[in-house]
């Protein structure tokens, strides 16, 4: 029987780097339960027999659960006074747009300024192999955007982004300290531990974000390496995180198309700058404007989509804001109705978040498939079938076309 003072409190930061650690414990399980689930009752009766077992160790008696030293490892990272922190939904630090996401991370590691993560965002993405004139844009609209009171989010990607993080840094040296409250700069969301330089090529540029301001972040912890997998989920945290993204240059295969696409999802404003009808480099923001991507030919033409979110004294001000259709506030104290367990399957089955399933790969062929039916093809939630979606897109192995999704 758990201690009835146990019963009372929300999850501490100590709880979510448990969660974080946990096998087979994911984003959207984690979500699920912060919205429906009291803690931690709610979350044992939700969860399946292993899970649940080795949540109730953790609750009654911590220092007996298997991963108590690495929590405690984790924990003491977060050291503010050397700029290492470790973020949680029980921190006030906590980003409050990552949870308008489906899946928002349990935890968040970054290094550097965190204070940059209560300034508005905007992102910017585009192609590795850019054009000169493509990463002079890059250069040019973040270093605008940095002088009117927005940081850059980008992922210290080759290319278009690298462009974006040197304008930013360029543009937020020359600001003044009387120029905003909190000076903007540029966040670098990672597919590896904030420790870790990928690609190598970029030493001296993340050194040089870290020495003038800027942030990295990762839901991935310290030391971990960049892998293929991680990157469609670290572009959803760069996106999550800004009001908007611009699309520099892009293919029509491009991984930041994927980018839009989870803007496009996530209710973000999605932004492109157009280019010559032959230019392959060109097609993929082509594309967007095709579908409804606002045509941006400067700063100016961002910022005025943007005024319902950053109205005239707000934007004086420099203070942050939420975006539009913000899902309802989070709550951890209402308890698990019947009702509420219907809204939650996956938890009780085997098709949690981190455990092996069927590649919706199996499911596809050279006619499209609509997305709902193979949620029902394959048993799995709408969003994590999404999210695989898109890898096999990035890997060239699916499309997405008219009625759904094929096999290349």
């Amino acid at each position: 029987m758990i201690d009835s003072n146990v019963e009372k409190r929300i999850p501490s930061r100590a709880d979510f780097a448990f969660l974080a650690r946990l096998p087979g414990f994911g984003s959207h399980t984690g979500a699920k339960l912060r919205e429906h689930a009291d803690w931690p009752q709610g979350w044992l009766a939700a969860l399946p027999p292993r899970l649940s077992a080795s949540l109730r160790l953790w609750c009654e008696r911590p220092t007996s659960s298997p991963l108590y030293q690495q929590v405690m490892a984790d924990l003491e990272w977060h050291s503010p006074a050397y700029g290492c922190y470790l973020l949680t939904p029980a921190d006030p630090e906590w980003p409050a747009m990552l949870d308008t996401l489906p899946d928002p991370p349990l935890t968040l590691w970054a290094l550097g300024r965190c204070e940059l993560l209560e300034l508005p965002q905007l992102a910017i993405v585009g192609a590795r192999k850019a054009s000169q004139a493509g990463l002079a844009h890059a250069h040019e609209f973040a270093g605008e955007l940095v002088r009117r009171g927005w940081s850059v989010a980008s992922g210290l990607a080759l290319g278009i982004d690298a462009a974006a993080h040197q304008g930013a840094l360029s543009a937020a040296a020359r600001l003044s300290d009387d120029d905003f409250p909190a000076r903007p700069s540029t966040l670098a969301v990672l597919g590896c531990g904030v420790d870790v330089t990928y690609p190598a090529q970029h030493h001296h540029l993340r050194q040089r974000l870290l020495d003038s301001g800027g942030l990295l972040l990762s839901e991935h912890p310290p030391g971990t390496g960049a892998h293929a997998r991680h990157f469609p989920r670290r572009n959803r945290l760069i996106t999550g995180l800004s009001h908007g993204v611009l699309v520099v240059e892009a293919t029509l295969r491009s991984g930041s198309l994927v980018s839009a696409r989870l803007a496009m999802e996530q209710n973000r404003e999605v932004f492109a700058l157009p280019g010559r009808i032959e230019d392959i480099a060109s097609s993929g923001c082509l594309e967007l404007i095709r579908q409804g991507a606002t045509l941006v030919r400067n700063v100016d033409d961002m910022l005025a989509e943007l005024n319902h979110l950053m109205p005239e004294a707000v934007m004086a001000e420099g203070y942050s804001v939420v975006p539009r259709q913000k899902r309802n506030p989070v709550s951890r104290q209402q308890p698990l109705t019947h009702a509420m367990t219907q809204e939650l399957p996956s938890l009780a089955s085997p098709s949690l978040p981190g455990v092996k399933e069927a590649s919706p790969l199996c499911f596809l062929g050279a006619i499209p498939t609509a997305l709902d039916q193979l949620v029902e093809l394959s048993g799995s939630h709408v969003s994590e079938l999404s999210m695989q979606l898109l890898e096999l897109e990035l890997e060239g192995k699916a499309v997405q076309a008219p009625g759904g999704w094929k096999r290349i």
